[in-house]
């Protein structure tokens, strides 16, 4: 059930090993309220938690992915670095586990925020794109414009900054904002083949990769990050059942699920 006129809810569903996180505030084209913004740490710490779930997709309810902050709650989102957006986005990119946009329509203002957190974006053809605070004077947060950049680099997003312009998905795909871009009408297949074939593969590879690459970009790796995974991975049990798999030509049944932890530093 959808909520009701200027409500909005941000609800999580689990089937088939994927849990769906769907953005819900069909009266302002999914606008993010506080409420919502708040909403999105534990339902990814919930995510991070539950066994069942191997890979995540962020989506938004209808037609749209999300068209932002809500202008009217733009005293109560708050400012600066640890404001509910930047909260909200720091909690998806801190997921274990894959996160994958699913984006129809605009994909705008802190809208852009949320896609860059995850680690796919998977675009309909209809999806637009436009990171839109030059149109009210507001300063975007630093760690999305840091994602931005690694993802465009620094000239793309200065220019979607400063003239606030949406542009169409084939041009957000070229320059890299979106990873993939299909037929509207396939967009929810292609995201659900994608994640079985995700959830498919060793968890354990896909979770040290995610580690690995997300330390990297934030230049944090440590040798002994990197020395834990060497290890671990010895110890996880995947790397047998792949090896007996191949050998036997059938399709490997991965046991790790996680037990391995991820250590400090």
């Amino acid at each position: 059930m959808s909520p009701a006129a200027g409500a909005g809810e941000v609800r999580r569903s689990v089937a088939g090993g994927v849990a769906t996180i769907t953005i819900d505030n069909p009266a302002t084209r999914n606008a993010m309220t506080a409420e919502m913004y708040r909403a999105i740490p534990p339902l990814f710490a919930e995510v991070a938690a539950d066994p069942a779930v191997r890979v995540a997709v962020l989506t938004g309810a209808g037609g749209t992915f999300c068209s932002g902050a809500d202008i009217g709650q733009l005293d109560r989102i708050g400012h600066g670095e640890n404001d509910l957006p930047t909260l909200a986005e720091e909690a998806i990119a801190a997921c274990p586990k894959p996160v994958i946009a699913a984006i129809r329509g605009h994909c705008y203002g802190g809208g852009c925020q949320l896609a860059a957190a995850c680690d796919l974006r998977i675009a309909a053809d209809d999806a637009r794109f436009a990171i839109t605070p030059a149109k009210l004077g507001v300063v975007y947060p630093v760690s999305a414009l840091r994602r931005l950049v690694r993802l465009a680099g620094a000239a793309r997003v200065k220019y979607l900054v400063y003239t606030a312009d949406a542009i169409d998905a084939e041009r957000a795909l070229r320059e890299g904002f979106y990873t993939e871009v299909v037929p509207g009408a396939a967009l929810a297949e292609r995201v659900a083949g994608l994640t079985a074939v995700i959830g498919s593969r060793s968890q354990f590879t896909v979770h040290a990769t995610k580690d690995i690459l997300d330390r990297i970009d934030g230049g944090a790796l440590t040798p002994e990050r990197v020395a834990h995974w060497r290890s671990a991975m010895w110890a996880a049990g995947d790397l047998d059942e792949g090896v007996a798999a191949f050998e036997e030509r059938r399709a490997p049944g991965f046991p790790w699920t996680g037990s391995a932890a991820h250590p400090d530093g």
